[in-house]
Formats: C-alpha cells, structure tokens, sequence
C-alpha cells in the first residue's frame, strides 16, 4: 500500500457567518476544516474519527466536491481535483463515490431500488448500455447481500441495514477506485453495524478499493482501518496506524478518546485511568490561540497558548502528534 490515490495538502474550508436582514456583512467565520494534509494509498482504509463538529464531514464534502475549498488542493493521482471542469469532472466523479451516513434520507423515497441503483448508469451511459442496466442493478444488489428480485421494490419497504446496502451499491456501480464512507453505520443497530462493516471489508478485497471511514465510534474504525486519523476543531491532531494509534497514542485528546473506550477483560479494565475532559469545545468561530485543545488540556502550558504545534513526528513518539508535550501511553491492548 505504497501509491497514494489522493493527496491531501493543507486542506481549508470556512464558512462565513453573516449579519443583516437587508444589507449582510461577514463578521466572521466558521472554520471547519482548517489546514488537514493525509494521503491515501491504494487498497488502503484511512479511519478519520473526532467529536462532532470537528470538522469530519465538511472534509468528506469538500474531498468530493460538493463544497468549494477555501484553500489548499486534493490531488487524485497527482492532478488537482479543484481544477477539473466539465467532461473531466464527469470522469472524476466516476473514480470517487460516497457513502452517506443517513440510509432514511439518502434514498428517494419516490423511486424504485432499479432507479437508485441505476441512476449512475443514467450519468454515464457510457459505463452500462440501456439494455444492460438491469441486469447490472441485480448483480449489484447480489453483491451486495440483497435479493436481486428487489429491484421493484421501494426505501420504504426495506430495514436501516438493507437501505444502506442498497447506498453502497449505488455507490459500486461505476467501479470507483475511492468510496468516501460517511459514518455509514451510526445510524444503524449494532448487529446490523457489524454486517455492513463486514460487507465494506469483502467488497475492499474484491474490487481493490480504497476507503475514507469517518465515524466517532473508535471500535467500529479500529475494525476496518488501516491507518487513523484524529480531528479536533477542524484539525488533525494524531496520524498513524490502527496500533500506532490504540495501543500508544501520543496526543491528549487521543488519549482521553481512547480511555473512554469499553474493554471486555475485567483485570485490564481494572488497571485502565480515565481521563475525564473538562470544559466546553471551543467555537469553530473563534477558536483558542496556539493549540486548540490546551483550554481542555491537562499538560497545557505556556508555549500551547502561543505556538501552534505542527503534526510531525516526536522524538518522544513513533507517529505524527500535533502537540508540544507528547508522550505515548499503553491505553488498549492489541
């Protein structure tokens, strides 16, 4: 897993915040996505997790392009997705796809599971000829666990689970090379979570895929991911592999994540610290100077208030940590 896919750099996103019934003026703004760089490589699962409100689904948006950047670029194997217009946008949306958290909403109610499926093939005739989609749709339903007779069928007549397996195989239909999971199971029970994480595992074999799997449920990403990355307030804070990062975080708020964890072994349990955060999240409106975790730190000092930490590698640490007191701690087992 070597050839990055998508390259990440310095990645921006703010929304203003007007005032004014008649005349609006921008009084400042809502910094979502302020300056996250990752790559992702073939065949890879990158696990983003945080709060909500950090800033997880904005990035989702904006690496598919339905929202505008502010500033910063996405390449997709070495050309910038930001600059594509037209039929070569077209191509690109063909390469990635997204998977929404919702499975209630994300489907039209008023068309049948052939036209969801199918509609793709709408956009891109070019993939399935007219006579063929059928065809097409059931196999995707096949692949995906669902009765390929279900074709007639309506979202309303389907279960949580069964909705969103229908979603991913909308998502499947063009063979996309990147699917842009969105807390696909949240809203979902856990059995039926454990299925859909199952499916999106067999399906990343079969077809090669590479996956970004946002969720706020650490065991769920620990299932799937490869590699993880922590966002707080619009920032990644911690980048590493699925060890690195749950068996020797090296960031606080990682850590505090992390202790919150359930461990079924009673004598590790018994040994665990919880680390209980105190305060309020800052306002992506007006976040704190420095580090933007030190209002809720335990080992904030000065230079948090005045210096921003970069995400590199400490001397004290194995992995990228945005935090100037980093230190890793055994927290999970392996």
């Amino acid at each position: 897993m070597s050839e990055p896919v998508l390259e990440v750099d310095d990645l921006v996103k703010h929304f203003p915040v007007k005032v004014g019934a008649v005349v609006k003026r921008t009084v400042g703004h809502v910094r979502a996505v302020d300056g996250v760089s990752f790559a992702l490589n073939k065949g890879e699962t990158l696990g983003i997790v945080g709060e909500s409100g950090c800033g997880k689904s904005t990035l989702a948006q904006v690496l598919m392009r339905l929202e505008p950047p502010t500033s910063g670029s996405v390449r997709f194997h070495g050309e910038d997705i930001f600059a594509r217009r037209g039929a070569e946008l077209r191509a690109l949306r063909r390469q990635m796809q997204i998977v929404l958290q919702d499975p209630y909403t994300s489907l039209n109610p008023r068309m049948t599971v052939a036209d969801i499926v199918g509609e793709p093939f709408e956009i891109h005739p070019e993939v399935a000829p007219k006579g063929e989609r059928r065809a097409k749709v059931q196999e995707l339903l096949d692949v995906v666990g669902l009765n390929p007779d279900f074709v007639n069928r309506y979202p309303h007549q389907f279960s949580g689970g069964q909705r969103q397996r229908i979603g991913i195989a909308r998502a499947l239909a063009l063979r996309p090379e990147i699917i842009v999971c969105d807390e696909p199971v949240s809203a979902l029970d856990v059995s039926i979570q454990a299925q859909v994480m199952n499916l999106l595992g067999n399906l990343q074999r079969e077809f090669g895929l590479s996956y970004i799997f946002i969720a706020h449920d650490l065991s769920v990403v620990r299932h799937l991911s490869d590699r993880v990355g922590v966002m707080y307030l619009g920032k990644m804070v911690e980048l590493g592999t699925e060890q690195e990062i749950y068996t020797r975080a090296s960031h606080p708020y990682t850590q505090a994540l992390l202790s919150a964890v359930p461990v079924p072994d009673p004598s590790v349990r018994e040994g665990r610290k919880r680390i209980r955060l105190t305060g309020d999240v800052p306002s992506p409106v007006d976040p704190p100077s420095g580090c933007r975790f030190r209002t809720r730190c335990w080992k904030a000092t000065d230079i948090c208030a005045t210096e921003e930490p970069p995400l590199v590698t400490r001397p004290s640490g194995h992995h990228p940590s945005a935090c100037h007191h980093a230190s890793e701690e055994y927290l999970l087992p392996t």
